[in-house]
């Protein structure tokens, strides 16, 4: 039996590691940050120092937007003679339309992509793709892995203090009224993607101390009901209050595996600097 050869395709809303930034078989298709009539790719034209650079000179708001169908079909179509099909993995199909614009994109070119909504974004999609590639290495059928992958979306857990409530709420991703509460209270929020791939306020502290001290009381809570391996803290330019972070963590959990990275241009552009996230995979 000849194993058929996989591409695996995401966005630059996934954490995108070392290994995967160079793995041959790894193709990222970046989402467009827009700045009054410019127009930029992430991580390609536009990374996070530059964005926060020109948010604390200018004060404007950027845009996010999609790839387009037209960028995918043109990715398919090169991969057509190299690979059997591809699998996608991709951000929330409730936060972006991203996921549409590949499906559009594999009609177009006529070439079978299986896609997994991640449910999620950055290091979410990141463990979906290292746990696909091992499914890979055992010989799995493209649809069963997609199959299994997105069961396996719905085991990830997130928490995330924003660093600018401003910059979340004039990007659509806040309601005017929690906007409002939060501003005129001086709340912390403390926001997750739920189960549906949407963002909602998770809970509302009076400072960031007890929002992080509030955050290991989530982790401590999962880790006592399932098998966590790892927990990444993900932040926006606050290497030192990720760092901070993460020794609280391995007091409290010793034998948890910690990985600390950047949060992606995209996500800052909502998010704000000063962002720091948690995110891990429960495995049952």
């Amino acid at each position: 039996m000849t194993t058929k050869k996989i591409a695996w395709i995401t966005d630059s809303t996934a954490y995108i590691t070392d290994e995967l930034r160079n793995h041959p078989d790894v193709y990222v298709i970046p989402l467009s940050i827009t700045f009054g009539d410019e127009t930029f790719e992430d991580g390609i034209d536009l990374n996070t120092n530059q964005l926060y650079s020109r948010i604390r000179s200018s004060r404007e708001i950027p845009k996010t937007s999609q790839p387009s169908a037209g960028r995918f079909a043109e990715l398919l179509e090169n991969l057509k003679g190299k690979y059997d099909s591809a699998i996608a993995v991709h951000i929330s199909g409730k936060l972006s339309g991203t996921i549409n614009s590949c499906l559009s994109g594999a009609a177009l070119a006529g070439f079978p992509v299986d896609t997994v909504d991640s449910k999620s974004m950055s290091y979410a999609i990141t463990t979906l793709i290292y746990k696909g590639m091992n499914l890979l290495k055992d010989g799995m059928p493209a649809k069963n892995i997609a199959e299994i992958l997105q069961l396996e979306a719905e085991k990830s857990e997130n928490y995330i203090l924003l660093g600018s409530l401003e910059q979340f709420y004039k990007g659509g991703r806040m309601s005017g009224t929690a906007y409002l509460l939060g501003s005129l209270l001086k709340i912390k929020p403390i926001i997750r993607i739920n189960p549906n791939g949407e963002f909602e306020l998770f809970d509302k502290v009076r400072s960031e101390k007890k929002a992080i001290k509030r955050m290991l009381e989530l982790l401590g809570e999962s880790y006592k009901k399932h098998s966590i391996l790892q927990v990444q803290i993900l932040h926006g330019n606050v290497l030192d209050k990720a760092n901070e972070l993460a020794s609280e963590i391995k007091t409290l959990f010793p034998k948890l595996d910690i990985f600390i990275g950047e949060i992606s241009s995209t996500i800052a552009a909502h998010a704000g600097e000063g962002t720091l996230a948690t995110i891990w995979h429960k495995e049952y």
